[in-house]
């Protein structure tokens, strides 16, 4: 009997990375590939890489190093952004064999049928204007909550990103497509549905290059609503300027989307805003946090910040400090600016000193603390329902509220998968 190859993957960056290394691991299993975890000896080695900040492009080149040392006759295959961006980078770390662009991640189970362990690495990759076609992708096995990406790419231009560069054009799925995939997933036993996509409040353009919105994201969140056995959905991320005053008063409406909102800002000063060529003002984002904590007093609220940014004076980061230490929020994501190739920013001065952006995001990472501690007080002596995971870390089980408030229990595998009613 033939030995089946293994195959074991490692994901970088966002839940999008996750929903697709999900997608590309069943596609190899129905292959005749064997998953292995990350840790164990695999014939195949995939990274889904990120490239959002430099950090993200060291620990590609650290993993390689890592499989170089522990199984160098093994393939190793890297995709995502990263490969997208700088596939000739990649391909001179010693050990990779074959990168993929974006057009390209989806074919692996061909490219691997013909790749064998060379002296040099195979790129398949093409310009990123070439790539229209979506690829529907969703995460299983891997943990309660789904990840299902429903939209790629951005028309956006921000002059900090690099992720038009790396997804190429706005494009997604139809209604009628996701709902059979959420209808699909309910009969696995999926509870909770994380929507997923890089400018998700786009969630329209047809993948055929048809830049008109057949249909919106508002008409994707009322038709999810109508899925028997999903309990649970929730909006990964969605542009400020995309939010609409109807999205808000559905979720608040709804029983089955959570309240809970993450919303990217990335700076309180309006100078700021226009030099990352956002598009919105701060007035507004103060307008939608206003809309939900009206509506839905108990709703969280995740806010995505970018320090050190170039031009930033410390009047520009007070203003941003002064400003989400103002709004009703829960919780923030903060990044440290760094510079990324081919993008507008590098062309704007001065350049905000490293040490100073560390500072600045210290400050804010400690904002963002207090924030969580003061929600979550909030809620103290409250009854709300907790979807608990199915992992047990050390005899212990972690699940979330319905308004993302996190609950460590000791481990009771009955309550795995299920939403309990639990006094914080």
């Amino acid at each position: 009997m033939e030995t089946k190859r293994t195959v074991a993957f490692h994901t970088l960056g966002c839940k999008l990375n996750f929903s697709e290394t999900s997608t590309l691991a069943r596609m190899l299993e129905q292959d005749g590939f064997e998953k292995r975890a990350f840790e164990d000896l695999a014939d195949v080695y995939v990274i889904n890489t990120c490239s959002v900040t430099e950090n993200a492009d060291k620990e590609c080149r650290h993993l390689v190093r890592r499989i170089q040392r522990k199984a160098p006759q093994s393939l190793v295959v890297i995709t995502g952004c990263y490969a997208q961006l700088k596939p000739k980078e990649i391909a001179d770390i010693p050990g990779v064999d074959l990168v993929l662009g974006a057009a390209e991640k989806f074919n692996i189970t061909q490219h691997l049928k013909e790749l064998t362990k060379g002296n040099s690495a195979l790129i398949c990759s093409c310009d990123i204007e070439d790539v229209s076609g979506f690829n529907a992708s969703y995460s299983s096995n891997d943990r309660t909550r789904t990840f299902m990406k429903v939209q790629d790419g951005c028309d956006y231009n921000c002059s900090f990103c690099t992720i038009p560069m790396a997804r190429g054009k706005s494009r997604s799925d139809n209604v009628d497509n996701v709902v059979k995939h959420a209808t699909r997933l309910a009969t696995e036993g999926v509870k909770e549905i994380v929507l997923t996509g890089v400018n998700l409040g786009d969630f329209g353009k047809g993948a055929d290059g048809n830049k008109k919105h057949e249909e919106n994201f508002f008409d994707l969140v009322k038709a999810l609503d109508q899925v028997e056995g999903i309990q649970r959905y929730r909006i990964s991320s969605i542009e400020p300027n995309l939010l609409t005053n109807e999205i808000i008063e559905h979720v608040a409406n709804s029983n089955k989307f959570m309240p809970h909102f993450h919303i990217p800002l990335q700076s309180g000063s309006n100078k700021i805003l226009g030099l990352m060529r956002r598009r919105y003002k701060r007035e507004l984002y103060a307008d939608r946090v206003q809309l939900i904590k009206t509506l839905m007093p108990h709703c969280a609220i995740g806010v995505d910040v970018i320090v050190g940014f170039p031009g930033e004076t410390e009047a520009d980061f007070k203003e941003t400090f002064d400003f989400l230490h103002s709004l009703d929020i829960s919780y923030l994501h903060v990044f440290t600016y760094s510079e990324r190739d081919n993008t507008k920013a590098l062309e704007i001065t001065p350049v905000v000193p490293i040490e100073v952006r560390h500072e600045r995001n210290k400050s804010l990472r400690n904002l963002s603390y207090m924030k969580m501690q003061y929600f979550t007080q909030l809620h103290a002596g409250q009854t709300r329902k907790v979807l608990f995971e199915m992992f047990d870390k050390n005899g212990m089980m972690e699940g979330y509220t319905d308004n993302y408030i996190k609950v460590t229990t000791p481990h009771r595998a009955e309550w795995a998968n299920q939403v309990v009613e639990w006094k914080l």
